[in-house]
């Protein structure tokens, strides 16, 4: 097992007039047997971030150290980490061990020892009854077991997981999800997980790591990333749905953003006047969506609720103690 440093990292493209900073110096102590989850939007970084550690993007500048190595110009294969990618890429004219067994056939190790690396990540990930099956004759679910198993028996320092699950349906996503943190728990192997999905980053992470245009935002448990926000880009991008955002709350500071999460606004007889557009429905709660002088608001009622009606005017009374604060010129977070 290992831990991973991030110093000052940089990635540049292209030279001259023509080059192009992706990555803004990230630095980030990752601690032995940690599941970090690198989030963040479309073009953010994260995916390059993570090619970085496996060596399959060189650095522009700063130090990856994986353990007590520098592996800055390391090859990936002398790196002792494993990766999962979005695409399972298994090879279709082998079976399940076949494949899971490949990447140590290369290496010329003893068949027994194969063996019983191969039949250990498939009792983990509940394989055993389908080693003989080909690729095709398997689910989404199941060939992203295989390409973790395949992983697995490498026995990394490091596993690398770049968006593995976003093949998966919503329901097959849950159950992937918790066996991963089940794999985790089992095996402990310091773990790097790329991933878009806020939801996924949330319920999967120990610390992680919000990137936003090519720079890390925050870097912190999920707890604090949601109810410590660092800027206005994080307050709006982790929460399902985000935190409400207002630059004209009444009892505002001047010069910054008022920040409040949706389950934080109380329907009251007093407090900010809110004109409703529209409500969705989910189930054991209700979001409306409605506009404080202009601005847009989400609160979230609880089952049992009344719910108002489409243009009805409703108070809602912030809690004072969830409270955020954002300076408007640069979105960074204020002091309480």
């Amino acid at each position: 097992m290992a831990s991973i440093s991030l110093r000052n990292v940089v990635k540049k493209y292209g030279k001259g007039k023509q080059e192009l900073q992706v990555i803004h110096g990230v630095n980030a102590e990752i601690a032995d047997r940690e599941f970090i989850v690198i989030v963040g939007p479309s073009g953010c970084g994260k995916s390059t971030l993570l090619r970085m550690v496996a060596g399959l993007e060189e650095i522009s500048g700063g130090e990856i150290a994986i353990g007590s190595r520098v592996v800055n110009d390391l090859e990936p294969a002398e790196r002792d980490i494993a990766m999962v990618f979005q695409n399972y890429a298994l090879y279709p004219h082998m079976s399940v061990f076949e494949n899971m067994a490949y990447g140590l056939k290369i290496r010329k190790m003893p068949i027994e020892e194969i063996k019983q690396r191969v039949d250990k990540a498939a009792g983990i990930l509940e394989l055993g009854h389908l080693l003989d099956r080909k690729p095709r004759q398997l689910s989404g679910g199941q060939r992203q077991r295989v390409a973790m198993g395949r992983a697995i028996v490498r026995q990394p320092q490091v596993f690398l997981f770049d968006e593995p699950l976003s093949n998966l349906d919503a329901k097959l996503r849950a159950q992937t999800r918790l066996e991963i943190q089940k794999l985790h728990r089992e095996l402990g192997i310091t773990s790097l997980f790329v991933t878009h999905d806020q939801v996924e980053a949330m319920t999967l992470a120990q610390r992680m790591i919000v990137m936003n245009a090519g720079n890390m935002e925050q870097f912190g448990t999920p707890e604090e990333v949601y109810h410590r926000p660092a800027s206005t880009f994080v307050a709006s991008f982790i929460g399902s749905p985000p935190m409400n955002l207002l630059k004209n709350a009444q009892g505002g500071r001047a010069g910054a953003i008022t920040g409040i999460r949706p389950e934080h606004l109380d329907v009251s007889d007093s407090g900010w006047e809110v004109r409703t557009e529209t409500v969705e429905l989910l189930g054991a709660e209700r979001l409306v969506y409605g506009r404080i002088n202009g601005e847009q608001v989400i609160v979230r009622i609880e089952e049992g609720a009344p719910s108002p009606a489409p243009d009805e005017v409703i108070r809602v009374k912030p809690r004072e103690d969830r409270l955020h604060w954002f300076d408007a010129a640069s979105g960074k977070r204020l002091a309480a």
